[in-house]
């Protein structure tokens, strides 16, 4: 799986020990070192993924990762930073990073992470066309089957397309939200633990806390909810986790 990778880091030695490593497994690597530069290499390159250390002159990470959200840019970040607060950690995620190291890190983990994020991205456009995986049938040749399609209510799930509507209306999320609601909508009604749903999110990592699946609840019950505060899809399970629910069942459920 080779990719067009933006390094933004400002000590060259770690950015060339970064860059070697990416090289060596077949991706095509810019090295930039502030992130003014960053910015402009992203809109220029459109790259798979970005590498971004959070100290930078010029703009730093955080200042990046929360412009190229706003601008709607859905390219993967993984940030680096000398930093180990949970706070700073949180607020990278919480800003639309994808992953997050702490210096110092294994290369060796450094590319395994670069892999697992650039899998869970790899979607259209490629170069070879939708139509080459199957023939469109003449009902719809735009959505998946419906056994392959994941709903709760409203709220539909494509795991295949990597799509999420509510009520018909489409839904952008981060690889992260897209993962967490995608294993709680293939089995509503179950409670799951922080634990398992950061298992979802990136398997056994010593650097990110449970509290990192709480940031990526609140966001999407920003996008899912019509009132997140007073949430009637995504609830809260005190002192357990989180469940997903049709809320006109919960309705009828409390009218009975």
């Amino acid at each position: 799986m080779c990719a067009n990778i933006v390094v933004a880091e400002d000590d060259a030695k770690q950015a060339e020990l970064v860059r070697r490593y990416l090289e060596h497994e077949g991706h095509a690597v810019t090295v930039v070192e502030d992130g003014r530069t960053a910015l402009e290499t992203v809109r220029h390159q459109e790259p798979d993924l970005v590498v971004l250390d959070v100290m930078m002159p010029g703009a730093d990470g955080l200042d990046v990762v929360r412009i190229l959200r706003a601008e709607r840019r859905e390219v993967p970040v993984l940030m680096l930073t000398a930093r180990s607060t949970e706070d700073d950690l949180l607020l990278g995620l919480d800003l639309g990073a994808d992953d997050y190291m702490t210096k110092p890190f294994s290369p060796r983990e450094l590319t395994a992470r670069v892999r697992t994020l650039l899998r869970r991205n790899r979607r259209g456009p490629d170069p070879a066309p939708a139509t080459v995986l199957a023939p469109a049938p003449a009902s719809g040749p735009e959505e998946a089957p419906d056994d392959e399609v994941l709903t709760v209510g409203v709220l539909r799930v494509d795991p295949s397309r990597h799509e999420v509507t509510v009520a018909g209306a489409p839904v952008e999320c981060t690889p992260g939200e897209f993962r967490l609601l995608a294993a709680m909508a293939a089995e509503p009604g179950r409670v799951f633990t922080r634990a398992r749903l950061l298992d979802e999110l990136h398997g056994f990592d010593k650097y990110i806390s449970g509290r990192t699946v709480d940031v990526h609840v609140m966001n999407l019950r920003k996008k899912i909810e019509r009132v997140p505060r007073r949430p009637a899809r995504l609830i809260t399970v005190f002192g357990v986790g989180y469940k997903l629910m049709d809320p006109a069942k919960n309705v009828r459920h409390a009218s009975s």
